[in-house]
């Protein structure tokens, strides 16, 4: 928030800096040029939004952090050594995604810093010398007057000297989903002591006035703004790196190191057997070629561009990749009022005429009181709804506009024999103009509460008729004829419900925080299903009091009211810090901070902001809350098929990695050569990229796996790849040693363990996919088919040492990779069973449905 402005009640107020102002209360008095150079200079320029200083230096630095990008580098120079020029052109050229991806992200930045300013004026129309002058946004000084034209955008914040029925659009940066009228301060504050103006009388940068004319002395200007203020928060913040990033940075790390320790000790023992230096040195290339897990961020690369693909396919455009790993995550969305649950828009829903008068009487009048084409949402709603004649009607004779202080409009129009005047605007103003007994009146203000208690925004209207010759001019403002109430309301989205049903089933909390008004957020709430029983609004000015207060707050909290930027983004960082992943959907400027800040930024494609748009890291192309969750979803299959593809590699290399070091550690012959190595890795790349990352979509979404905040499996995940790795290990070793037999026949025994290793690379497969998709199918009958090909064909078998095998040999390979995959299976029952379980307890509620 910027300096002096605070939030009491439901009603923003705003210091306002006497010292500034002192001798420009009026509403015709500018500055001169001398003087407004001497505030430049003392004020600085107004730039409300500036670009960081070191972007460039910040952005290497972070790079050359990346411990990825380092093994990548180091991987392919050994794969280079080796001679194998192809991996290592491979692993080079994966560098350039995942070093690119840091400076997307500081491109990224630079585009929401030009986002930001394209809802600020590039000029601005001052009085300057007595005369009106039009001059840069940079050259608005503190206690300008500025003048403001339908249309145009506020140049900086100040106070409002004069207005003629002025509406301001305030919803891009203050989140208020209504137009906000603008009144002149009643009385200038005395030059001591403490002065606030509340927002009626206030205007803020990047706001746009909407119809009248007004007239704002500049108090604040540049970073001091609020424009600026949340601005700087945007562009100043920095992104942590993604736990599954960290995770598999440590994975790596550690398996490398692993694999160098096995290398060296490989290389010493084989020397001190007398095997001689060529055979130590091929035995430590050969399991550096098996166990260097370079596979683990490729796969991770390929992971996050098949996600791009398939977000989009849902309308969820990605603007940061590693936001597939984080949307798979999220555990609690906060999400904005109007548009993203609502449709942003006004729409009549109730119509209570006054005895003995029709709806079409009462709409009649209203309309006869309303302004087509000011863009004045309220008048487009009773315009729309009104009967065509009465949208048409006879031109007015006199217009009283709508003012703070009247809070009403009336119109008067000629009828033939008489006039009408007809009014509309705030109920209480409009009853006690009427003429009614107290009993009657009371009535109707009871209905007025009953409609604003359900979130519904009401005007009454009232007529009165006036002999042509009779009117003297003037507004009559007693004796009015009621005829009726008028509420509207901003219509919930269709689906919204079943997805925030969805969402709770799947584990996911949803918080509605808004700028908009509690009674309305808590009516829309409960109509999507939350704020159920006892559970109320909290106001954003309690909000971090609260917090503060009670940490357990959190778990109760469902809607946040009248939230400015700073509370919706403090929001997020509880959140955050009680272990929550967050997601947080905005569409304007007062989003931004909070989009910066969490975990998955989403905004609105069709009705948010540039810099909202550009800030956020997904962007949904309908605005529709239904397709966020559908995005969650296929982010939690994405992340699921990773697991797997993971589970793949881990369960593989372990038994390969070990039986290479093992066997020639105790003192066998070399159990696998270079081309051996190759051609598992043939295998194994094509099944960890293509296989999982393809496996189709699921249409529910479905709670996520339990684990340790942070951690990639769960401890059982470890369990099953222990046990799978530790049998296939020791089947491979056995079968090893069964096939050299007492004659160390070793091509048969290198043929049996490769033909081992492929069909557990293909039962493994099989279980992790459920052979769902073409790709599965295909892998896991091509590895088969490769593996009896290249053992039992002599031509290519004998080139490849080794030989063929006999029936046996295949029968005892093929129970050995089924006997293997048994924790596998096992797993996955249990976790079917308690799917099904859950299912079944939480009415099974798929993300389909709720979107429909």
């Amino acid at each position: 928030m910027p300096p002096g402005a605070e939030r009491p009640g439901n009603w923003v107020r705003y210091e306002i800096p006497l010292d500034r102002l002192a001798g420009l209360t009026d509403g015709e008095r500018g500055l001169d040029r001398a003087e407004a150079e001497l505030r430049r200079r003392r004020y600085g320029p107004n730039d409300i939004v500036e670009i960081p200083e070191g972007a460039l230096v910040a952005l290497a630095r972070d790079t050359a952090r990346d411990p990825m990008l380092w093994f990548l580098v180091g991987t392919a120079t050994v794969y280079a050594a080796l001679g194998d020029r192809t991996e290592a052109a491979v692993l080079f050229a994966s560098i350039l995604p995942l070093a690119g991806m840091d400076a997307w992200l500081y491109l990224r930045t630079r585009a929401s810093t030009e986002g930001l300013r394209s809802l600020l004026a590039s000029a601005a129309t001052v009085v300057r010398e007595g005369a009106t002058v039009t001059v840069p946004i940079e050259e608005v000084v503190p206690g300008d007057l500025a003048l403001i034209r339908p249309g145009e955008p506020f140049p900086a914040d100040g106070l409002l000297v004069a207005a003629v029925d002025a509406q301001v659009d305030e919803s891009s940066l203050t989140g208020e989903s209504f137009p906000v009228r603008k009144a002149v301060l009643g009385e200038w504050p005395s030059a001591s002591g403490a002065a606030t103006a509340d927002t009626s009388h206030w205007g803020l940068a990047g706001t746009r006035l909407l119809t009248g004319r007004a007239r704002l002395r500049v108090a604040r200007t540049g970073r001091e703004t609020l424009y600026g203020a949340t601005a700087r928060a945007a562009v100043l913040g920095s992104k942590e790196r993604t736990p599954l990033q960290r995770s598999i940075a440590g994975l790596v790390r550690t398996l490398l190191v692993v694999a160098l320790l096995l290398c060296a000790t490989l290389a010493l023992v084989r020397l001190r057997q007398g095997f001689g230096m060529l055979d130590a040195l091929v035995s430590a290339l050969t399991l550096a070629v098996a166990a260097l897990p370079e596979e683990f961020p490729v796969v991770f690369a390929v992971f996050l561009g098949v996600g791009v693909l398939r977000l989009a396919r849902r309308k969820a455009l990605v603007r940061r990749a590693v936001s597939v790993e984080n949307i798979g995550r999220v555990t609690t969305i906060c999400t904005d009022k109007t548009g993203t649950l609502t449709l942003g828009r006004l729409e009549l829903t109730h119509v209570l005429p006054a005895e003995p008068g029709t709806e079409s009487r009462v709409l009649s009048v209203a309309a006869a009181a309303s302004q087509p084409g000011t863009g004045d949402p309220l008048d487009e709603a009773v315009l729309g709804a009104a009967p065509a004649p009465a949208a048409g009607g006879p031109a007015p004779i006199e217009r009283f506009p709508f003012t703070e202080d009247r809070k009403r409009e009336t119109v008067v129009v000629d009828e033939g024999s008489t006039l009408l005047a007809a009014t509309k605007g705030s109920p209480d103003v409009v009853l006690r103009a009427c003429a009614l007994e107290r009993e009657e009146r009371e009535a109707w203000e009871q209905r007025v509460w009953e409609l604003a208690a359900g979130g519904h925004r009401v005007i009454a209207c009232a007529s009165h008729r006036l002999p042509r010759d009779s009117w003297a001019g003037g507004e009559p403002d007693r004796g009015l004829r009621l005829e009726g109430l008028l509420a509207f309301e901003d219509p919930v989205r269709e689906g919204v419900p079943g997805a925030v049903h969805a969402c709770r089933a799947a584990g996911i909390r949803t918080i509605v925080v808004t700028g908009d008004h509690p009674a309305t957020a808590l009516a829309v709430a409960r109509e999507i299903g939350l704020a159920r029983g006892t559970a109320g609004v909290v106001l954003g000015e309690e909000l971090e009091a609260r917090l503060a207060r009670d940490g357990e707050e959190l778990s109760r909290l469902d809607v946040v009211a009248r939230a400015t930027p700073a509370q919706k983004l403090a929001l997020v960082r509880a959140l955050q810090a009680a272990g929550e992943s967050v997601a947080v959907t905005g569409d304007g400027v007062n989003d931004v901070p909070a989009l910066q800040a969490a975990d998955v930024g989403i905004a609105m494609g069709r009705r948010g902001t540039r810099s909202a748009r550009e800030i956020a890291s997904i962007v949904l192309l309908d605005d529709e809350f239904p397709t966020l969750v559908n995005a969650i979803a296929e982010g939690r299959q994405l992340f699921r098929n990773l697991q797997k593809s993971f589970e793949y590699l881990l369960m593989i290399h372990v038994p390969l990695v070990l039986t290479a070091a093992m066997i020639p550690l105790a003192g066998y012959p070399l159990l696998y050569l270079p081309v051996h190595v190759v051609w598992l890795e043939l295998v194994i790349h094509p099944t960890a990229m293509l296989v999982f990352q393809d496996l189709p979509s699921s249409s529910r979404l479905v709670p996520m796996r339990a684990r340790a905040p942070g951690a990639f499996f769960a401890r059982r995940d470890w369990l099953v790849i222990a046990l799978v790795g530790g049998l296939l290990t020791a089947l491979t070793a056995l079968g090893y040693l069964r096939a050299l037999g007492a004659d160390g026949d070793v091509p048969h025994a290198r043929a049996l363990v490769l033909a081992t290793l492929s069909c557990a690379s293909a039962a493994i497969t099989a279980m992790l996919s459920g052979l769902r998709g073409w790709t599965a199918r295909v892998v896991v009958a091509g590895t088969v088919a490769l593996a009896v090909l290249l053992v039992q064909t002599p031509d290519l078998a004998r080139p490849l040492h080794l030989a063929g095998l006999h029936l046996d040999d295949w029968l005892v390979t093929g129970a050995g990779a089924l006997l293997a995959c048994v924790p596998l299976w096992w797993n996955g029952a249990a976790r079917s069973g308690a799917e099904r379980s859950g299912n079944r307890k939480d009415g099974g509620e798929a993300v389909g449905s709720a979107s429909r």
